[in-house]
């Protein structure tokens, strides 16, 4: 069975056609500036990249440009879109209208036209696009979802205090994203922990990256996440602010001059890592600068460090006890600074870090870098949003 597994943005789309057998990627590629001038595809087989620019107006074009490559007689994978079995859309909100992964019927579609406004720069363009799957490729379509890994969080932890009725009227409460990343890296998680005879049942997922989150997952399930309605709630991140006082917006804002929309952007563009330091939002500089004697993006960095701390401290609690400690995104992956900085000093909590490991664990791969002793596994494992869509999507097809 081949999976092509879509992940379309404003004005990108990101693919990969899997063949699920052996769960092996077959290609990949991504459609850049859809609707505006430069756009082309990457299109990467067997090592090597080939790329087809032209103009591309909407997601359909940008849809049959990347049929075009998956079937070219050169660099294709497949000789028809026939072969395609299905296919997995990664939409980043599901409101409440779903709480898992969901076959596209006619009844999805206007459920998912009716959240689309959640998520205003992502939503629409994941419903565009599947609309454009659907007219083009006669196969089943799976939508799957970055919120409903946290759908079994309990109304304690998702609930803001707001009236009850304008959260009945709005349904503005705490949704959590990166779902998939979480999900991946907690099985993975415990698949290893139970081969080794270790606890699996208490686990704090760390997805790292230039959007970063924290997840408690308790026996399989997500019981806390830090982000929130949106993925501006939580820590400090590449350019987004992380939790601020309410009341410290409408300040800034009065101060600034600044509307609604404006302050929106502000938050989400213009400040975390990048409005602290002043030197960038990319973690790797922030870290250059740091050993170049740059004191802002020090602070920065201490307080992205302290805040994941703090979050890992206080879902121990939440969870009653902690057996793993997992890093997963760019930053979790790849920065062993960071997770040393994180783990380093935690034996209080039973966490106990292998410098060395830490330290010589490769980018890219799964590494156990607890000391021999630590009553809390400390791992890196590589997250894969694709092979989860994918999984997703060959489950849900198979009980048709």
């Amino acid at each position: 069975m081949k999976i092509l597994v879509v992940n379309a943005g404003s004005s990108s789309l990101k693919y990969q056609l899997i063949e699920m057998t052996k769960e092996e990627v077959i290609c990949k590629g991504t459609v850049e500036c859809i609707g505006i001038e430069g756009s082309k595809n990457t299109h990467k087989v067997n090592g090597k990249s080939y790329v087809v620019e032209r103009p591309l107006a909407d997601h359909t074009d940008a849809f049959n440009l990347v049929m075009e490559c998956l079937t070219n007689k050169e660099y294709g994978s497949i000789s028809s879109p026939n072969e395609i079995s299905a296919i997995g859309h990664r939409v980043v909100h599901s409101g409440e209208a779903f709480t898992k992964s969901s076959y596209v019927d006619d009844a999805a579609i206007k459920k998912l036209e009716e959240i689309a406004p959640l998520a205003p720069l992502h939503n629409p363009a994941s419903l565009a696009c599947l609309k454009s799957c659907m007219s083009i490729v006669d196969c089943p379509n799976v939508v799957v979802f970055d919120t409903a890994f946290h759908s079994t969080m309990p109304d304690k932890a998702k609930m803001y205090a707001i009236p009850y009725e304008d959260y009945q009227a709005t349904k503005i409460r705490k949704y959590g994203f990166h779902g998939t990343s979480h999900k991946f890296v907690s099985q993975e998680a415990i698949k290893y922990l139970s081969s080794k005879g270790k606890p699996s049942g208490k686990i704090v997922t760390c997805h790292l990256g230039n959007g970063s989150s924290i997840t408690a997952v308790k026996d399989g399930k997500c019981i806390d996440t830090s982000m929130g309605m949106t993925p501006l709630e939580g820590l400090i991140m590449g350019t987004r602010a992380g939790n601020i006082d309410a009341a410290a917006v409408v300040m800034l804002a009065k101060a600034k001059g600044m509307a609604l929309d404006d302050m929106s952007n502000y938050l989400n563009k213009k400040s975390g890592f990048l409005g602290v330091s002043g030197v960038s939002s990319d973690f790797r500089k922030l870290c250059e600068a740091i050993d170049n004697g740059n004191e802002r993006a020090k602070l920065a960095y201490d307080m992205f460090a302290y805040q994941i701390r703090k979050l890992i401290g206080s879902y121990a609690v939440a969870m009653g006890g902690l057996d793993a400690v997992v890093f997963t995104g760019g930053i979790g992956e790849n920065g062993a600074r960071i997770r040393k900085s994180v783990a380093g000093d935690m034996e209080f909590l039973g966490i106990k870090l292998d410098d060395k490991l830490n330290e010589s664990a490769p980018g890219g791969s799964f590494a156990d870098v607890s000391a021999k002793d630590s009553k809390v596994s400390v791992l890196v494992i590589p997250t894969n949003e694709e092979l989860v869509i994918a999984r997703e999507t060959k489950e849900i097809v198979e009980t048709l």
